[in-house]
Parts: C-alpha cells; structure tokens; sequence
C-alpha cells in the first residue's frame, strides 16, 4: 500500500473509538461480582474476571475522556469527570491481585465510570 492510499487516521483516536462498548453483559458482571459474599474461586479464576473488567474500565474511562473534551470549559461536569478519571488511573495503575477484593475494587470501578459516562451524556438540565 502506497502512502497515497493510506485511511484517513479517526478523528477521535485509535480503532476503539469507532467500536460501540459491550455494556451489558459487562453490567451483568459487574452486578455479579458485587453481589459475592463468600466466593471460593481459585486464584486465577479471580485473575481472569479482574483483567475482564480491568479492560472493559479502560475503554469506558477513554469514553469518558473523549465525552469531557467535547464539553464546554465552563461546563461542571467536564471537572467532575477529570476527578473520576484520576481516580480511575489510580486504581487502574495497582497491580492485579487474585483476590475477590481486587475483582470487586474493578466492578465498583466500572459501575463508577459507567455513571459519569451516563451524566456526561444526558442533555443537561435547563435551568428554572
């Protein structure tokens, strides 16, 4: 393929940016996983379903990421998913345990990122 015949790069990223999220099945999860109370699952098993939700966070705090800086800059909530984002980061950066804990801490981080997505794209309320 010569230069000239090169696709145009998307406007808002990489290849994941044209690719809708999986929500639900990943919301079924995450709902799943918090309601364990005495999981007895080997080390691994609780690996898996930890980078499961580890890449699902990702794409949706990158969703996030792109929702905020389409906002205006006096617009609230772009501020609010900044202290998300920060947060996500922060969390997404500690290594992966296989614990339940780890695996509840990345479903309790999904459902938190799938709440600022949801407010980012609401239309936003008229002011009475």
């Amino acid at each position: 393929m010569s230069d000239t015949q090169r696709p145009a790069p998307h406007p808002l990223g990489p290849i994941e940016a044209e690719l809708p999220l999986d929500r639900a099945p990943h919301e079924a999860l995450v709902t799943a996983v918090l309601a364990w109370k005495n999981p007895d699952l080997a080390p691994r098993d609780y690996e898996q379903i930890a980078l499961q939700l580890t890449g699902h966070a990702r794409a949706v705090a990158a969703d996030v990421r792109r929702h905020a800086a389409a906002l205006p800059k006096n617009d609230g909530r772009g501020a609010l998913a900044e202290v998300i984002l920060r947060e996500a980061d922060r969390r997404l950066s500690t290594p992966l345990t296989g614990t339940a804990q780890c695996v509840q801490n990345r479903a309790r981080l999904v459902r938190a990122l799938y709440t600022r997505l949801d407010r980012l794209t609401e239309p936003l309320q008229a002011a009475t």
